[in-house]
């Protein structure tokens, strides 16, 4: 297509199903995906980046689309060999997967950057799209609950996004540094693309690193944002619970009022037509179409949306 490059910024589910269809358009290797790494969490003393894998497996199409994570026909006999040891098994993950993590951690002992072992699981892989962590740097999404502080996996996977959010804090975020890439794949894009991911702990994590949204604001490139809400409803996850807790208006408008200071265009959802007025009054040219990513054809149809707002 003769592009320079496209730069997403990425979280989980809903980013790889968005670029599932993006790959299948734009050459692989003209797309870079930065993608949140707050969720990253220690378990079993294993390094895991549940938006990093998600989106690897998808593009690598491996990924279990039943079950939105892991890999397709993946088994559990670890997990379970390891409940007999009295683990708690909440945060489930198959065999093969856990063969990411036991590479991803050997690695990081070895003392290669998280940038640079991604790197290699990607290619590993067969994924020729970019694929960067925010950062190299440990950070924490912390949810103050009131039931207590825990981890954002805790809050969603353990505890089933049931206990009030009292407020969303991302530890280690003030002394961390944007990964090698990341500034540069938002400076010399030809196009942005923010996926439809959580707008607090997905796309606000990445955000929040140091230099990020100076860059957005900064680059050239045209930035189009897709809406996670439909109908006020995120499609998958808790970010409707994340915006309210926030005071943040659980809607497309809310959305995208979060992302004014540098977004471009937002495609909102046929449901959400009603908003586009309000949300053009922001400075936000809004394009409106079907954002229901059912099967490939869908995904595809929203990745050309896409790139055409950004005159692609």
């Amino acid at each position: 297509m003769g592009l320079k490059l496209i730069t997403a910024l990425a979280g989980g589910v809903g980013a790889a199903r968005f670029l599932e269809g993006l790959i299948r358009v734009v050459e692989d290797e003209k797309i870079s995906v930065i993608v949140n790494t707050g969720d990253d969490i220690e378990l079993y003393g294993l390094h895991i980046s549940p938006d990093i894998d998600i989106v690897i497996y998808t593009l690598a199409g491996i990924v279990d689309e039943e079950k939105g994570w892991g890999i397709k026909g993946d088994t559990f006999h670890c997990l379970e060999a390891l409940k007999r040891y009295g683990y708690d098994k909440w945060f489930m993950l198959g065999d093969c997967d856990l063969a990411t993590h036991i590479y991803r951690t050997s690695l990081l002992k070895k003392g290669m950057k998280l940038s640079e072992v991604i790197d290699k699981e990607r290619i590993a892989l067969g994924v020729k799209a970019k694929i960067i962590p925010m950062t190299d740097d440990k950070v924490g999404t912390i949810m103050i609950t009131d039931k207590g502080d825990m981890h954002f996996q805790e809050y969603l996977v353990k505890r089933k996004a049931q206990d009030k959010i009292l407020q969303v804090m991302f530890k280690g975020i003030e002394k961390a540094r944007p990964a090698p890439r990341v500034i540069n794949s938002i400076r010399e894009a030809r196009g942005i693309i923010v996926c439809p991911s959580n707008p607090i702990v997905s796309i606000g994590t990445i955000l929040s690193v140091p230099e990020v949204r100076e860059s957005l604001k900064e680059t050239k490139a045209k930035i189009v944002g897709i809406s996670p809400l439909i109908a006020g409803a995120p499609v998958k996850g808790p970010a409707d619970k994340l915006m309210s807790s926030m005071a943040v208006e659980v809607s497309a408008y809310g959305v995208a009022k979060l992302y004014r200071d540098f977004l471009d265009v937002f495609i909102i959802d046929n449901l959400d037509v009603s908003l586009k007025e309000k949300i053009e009054a922001l400075g936000i040219k809004v394009f409106v179409t079907d954002t229901i990513m059912r099967g490939l054809k869908e995904k595809m149809e929203l990745a050309k949306v896409a790139l055409n707002a950004i005159g692609v």
